[in-house]
């Protein structure tokens, strides 16, 4: 039998680059937070070309980082560490995620996990039989069910496909990239995301509206893959591509910053993005579309604005005044210093994980076939 210890295994989407996803800056934040209390994680990422050719953290000093090629070259190389490990947990998104999971399932002694990062999306494509990486067969198995999704979503989870520990756990940003905004911002309000056929109504609504509405003023979209055949209006800069170490600087370099969320996202509710989290972390003020769950998080008027059309991004940009915008941006930070870091976070998870292994119940599960 292999002995067991306090080691953790990360088997995620992507931890050495942020290129075209968001988990990888939910993983760096979530991992630093580990290490900072005295625990060792393995994070083992699929090596793949397009994540290959832009790595933006190929050796991180907060953990130790492996490539694989496959399932079987993973279980080959790293079988034994998985089988001795105080907790594996698995990640959405991961290639060839169903066949990953049940050998993890098959060989983990310790707890065993799932961290679902793009819940609504997870659930639709099971329902619809396309999911690729999770099977809902699986899912009754798994020791703890971690979604970045809390409220509502996390009782569809035990009730209709048997998680036995759903547990909440949100992403998270790094607090050492938590700085306040400049004074003199470069742009008056700003977008960071990788293009989505469904976030891209809400940004043409508000922000590409906004920018020819209000020609004097100046606009900034950064992030990948938007289809070349679409028309930016004259004072919206476009930047391809930000390593994680550039978002700060992004960030606090405009006045209002927007928080657009994909459609599965709102329709759940209580889905706050890293990037939501990085940019309130930053102190700038933040226009976000609507969602169940928001205020919440962060209150409306008071740490965030929500906008529903083009008029009321007008209405911030043109009609907040200076003093206002910085309270909203600080009253922000001050919630995501208190409770959204990796710190945060880390102690989440092993609180959970640590009552898994005292010998937590299971929580009450009714399958509603």
């Amino acid at each position: 039998m292999t002995e067991r210890n306090d080691d953790l295994v990360f088997i995620g989407l992507s931890l050495s680059s942020s290129w075209g996803n968001g988990h990888a800056s939910t993983y760096r934040a979530l991992l630093r937070g580990l290490a900072a209390v005295g625990r060792k994680v393995l994070f083992l990422e699929r090596d793949v070309p397009w994540y290959a050719a832009n790595r933006d953290l190929p050796s991180p000093e907060f953990c130790e980082l492996a490539f694989y090629s496959a399932p079987d070259d993973l279980m080959r190389r790293f079988g034994l560490r998985i089988a001795s490990a105080g907790a594996v947990v698995v990640g959405s998104y991961v290639p060839d995620g169903v066949e990953v999971l049940d050998t993890v399932l098959k060989c983990a002694g310790g707890v065993t996990a799932f961290y679902d990062i793009d819940t609504p999306i997870t659930l639709a494509a099971l329902n619809d039989g396309t999911n690729t990486y999770l099977a809902a067969r699986q899912i009754p198995r798994l020791d703890l069910y971690f979604s970045f999704t809390g409220g509502p979503i996390l009782q569809r989870l035990a009730q209709i496909f048997g998680a036995r520990r759903p547990r909440a756990l949100y992403c998270a940003v790094d607090q050492a990239l938590c700085q306040s905004a400049e004074a003199a911002p470069r742009w008056d309000l700003g977008y960071l995301g990788t293009y989505s056929p469904d976030r891209q109504p809400a940004l043409r609504r508000l922000l590409l509206e906004p920018a020819l509405r209000l020609p004097q003023m100046r606009f900034v979209v950064a992030g990948p893959q938007y289809p070349m055949d679409i028309e930016w209006p004259a004072n919206v800069e476009r930047i391809e591509h930000l390593a994680p170490g550039d978002h700060v600087a992004f960030y606090t370099s405009q006045r209002f910053t927007l928080n657009v969320t994909r459609t599965a996202m709102i329709a759940a509710g209580w889905s706050p993005s890293v990037r939501l989290f990085e940019a309130a972390c930053c102190g700038v003020a933040v226009i976000s579309d609507r969602w169940p769950g928001l205020a919440e998080l962060l209150p409306e008027q008071e740490a965030i604005l929500i906008a529903d059309d083009t008029d009321d991004v007008i209405a911030a940009l043109t009609g907040v005044a200076e003093p206002d915008r910085l309270r909203l941006g600080q009253c922000a930070k001050d919630i995501i210093l208190r409770g959204h870091t990796g710190a945060a976070r880390a102690r989440e998870l092993l609180q959970h994980v640590d009552a898994v292994a005292g010998g937590e119940k299971v929580d009450i599960v009714v399958l509603d076939h």
